[in-house]
């Protein structure tokens, strides 16, 4: 074991919450950070074909870890491919009560009802600006939970980052802040994504984040719309947590309210990534998402039309070393396919 999946075992002991913000405050410190980013099999680099983002691997690191982009470049030498940081508000916001963070040990899965907590734009851009990492990043922007208008906080967001971000995440989908997943409405997003086409003069990437508790005609309404009214859109992320709670679940901590993630948040993501790859026919970037947690569930995600994927929950449980494990295990993959470049795998199973 190394010395820094020995710090995640200890860090366990903590209260998740407690257990995170111990994190991020080590890595700010440099503690049990690697020295500079591994370098990655060419096997596994891929070029998103809509938004252009080169990246070295496949795998990368989902919104919701680093709130306020306060360590992007320290986690991009565990080896991800790209970082993720946000979901960041135009004003700064404490979050839901506490406690709102909880580990399904049993499930291999988190609950999380947090609520957008994060220092605000000012804070996060400034973080943004300071970055000096070697992999692409991204902006996660939300609306704040009091706001009288949301789409003009969106707006906000995309102007703020974009000149200073790789590629921009629209997030719409996370159910911890009552009444945001209703932007995914037809009539809403139509106007959302009217408005922040407008806001991206430094012309980056934007993706729109889903979530997975969609049916068949939600799905097909936000195709249609992404297809009217975001064709400048360079992508989607498929998907944020789920509402639903598998009669599966063994933990203590099931009926905890908030969005579950991690490894029962798997086949339900992936088959609404496939339904949604299948609808857009290669016309947008597809990230994968949810519940992430070995080199097969990512090569699942990209068979099923991801051309890159994130993953956030299952570090808890594994530490940061997930990471490289993940890129060995790809690669076995590819060899027992036979197929020399993960890129090649992108939708194989539709």
């Amino acid at each position: 074991m190394s010395l820094t999946d020995l710090g995640a075992e200890v860090v366990k002991l903590l209260p998740p919450e407690a257990a995170h913000k111990a994190t991020v405050r080590a890595l700010k410190a440099g503690l049990g950070v690697p020295l500079r980013e591994p370098e990655h099999d060419p096997a596994l680099a891929v070029t998103l074909p809509k938004s252009g983002l080169k990246l070295s691997s496949p795998v990368g690191l989902a919104a919701g870890f680093d709130k306020n982009c306060e360590v992007p470049a320290a986690m991009a030498k565990f080896g991800f491919g790209f970082v993720e940081c946000g979901t960041v508000t135009p004003r700064p916001q404490p979050g839901n009560p506490k406690p709102r963070l909880f580990r399904l040990t049993e499930d291999k899965a988190v609950i999380n009802r947090m609520g957008f907590n994060n220092y605000g734009l000012d804070y996060f851009v400034r973080r943004l600006k300071a970055y000096r990492g070697a992999v692409p990043i991204g902006a996660n922007v939300g609306a704040n939970k009091d706001s009288t208008d949301r789409i003009a906080d969106y707006v906000t967001g995309v102007e703020a980052v974009a000149p200073h971000a790789d590629y921009v995440t629209i997030n719409i989908s996370s159910p911890n802040t009552p009444g945001l997943r209703g932007l995914q409405d037809r009539s809403s997003l139509e106007a959302l994504l009217s408005a922040c086409g407008k806001a991206d003069r430094a012309g980056k990437p934007v993706f729109l984040k889903v979530a997975p508790d969609l049916d068949e005609t939600a799905i097909a309404d936000i195709v249609s719309v992404v297809k009217k009214e975001g064709a400048w859109l360079a992508g989607l992320i498929v998907s944020n947590t789920t509402l639903s709670r598998p009669e599966t679940l063994q933990s203590g901590h099931k009926s905890e309210a908030g969005g579950l993630s991690g490894a029962p948040l798997f086949d339900l993501s992936t088959d609404v990534l496939k339904q949604f790859a299948g609808a857009l026919d290669g016309a947008f970037d597809l990230i994968g998402a949810g519940g992430i947690a070995s080199g097969a569930d990512a090569y699942a995600k990209i068979r099923a039309g991801a051309q890159a994927v994130q993953l956030y929950s299952a570090m808890a449980f594994e530490g940061p070393g997930l990471v490289q494990r993940i890129h060995h295990e790809l690669l076995h993959c590819l060899h027992a396919d036979g197929c020399g470049y993960i890129s090649d795998m992108v939708g194989a199973d539709l």
